[in-house]
């Protein structure tokens, strides 16, 4: 796979970093720049915007991103994917203060895939 494969909306469906792993769901947007790096922007539960940068190497995405909370506070993290196909990443993340007892957890499908329209 390469990185030029990756770019595309995807479906999301995760658990946050805590004890009971929350469920959410959203959308991933990856696009490239004109240096070939990694720009990412989840919309998660229909209303939280997360923005990240990242990199691509052996089929493994590693995006470090931001976003805002209710608070007004930044919250920032990392997310690594395992790039099963151009359509399937499967990840694991973290935030700096999240639980640090616990990952959350994403599990994304390119738009207009036969899994994503199943689910």
């Amino acid at each position: 796979m390469t990185i030029k494969e990756l770019p595309g909306i995807y479906n999301i469906i995760g658990s946050n970093q805590d004890e009971n792993g929350i469920a959410y769901k959203g959308t991933l947007e990856l696009a490239l720049d004109e240096y070939n790096r990694i720009n990412a922007k989840w919309v998660i539960n229909k209303n939280q915007e997360q923005l990240g940068t990242g990199f691509f190497k052996d089929n493994i995405l590693v995006i470090n991103f931001n976003y805002k909370g209710d608070d007004e506070l930044i919250y920032k993290g990392v997310v690594v994917y395992k790039c099963f196909n151009k359509d399937v990443l499967d990840g694991f993340w973290s935030e700096k203060h999240g639980n640090p007892l616990y990952l959350g957890e994403e599990r994304c499908f390119r738009l207009g895939t036969q899994k994503e329209l199943i689910n």
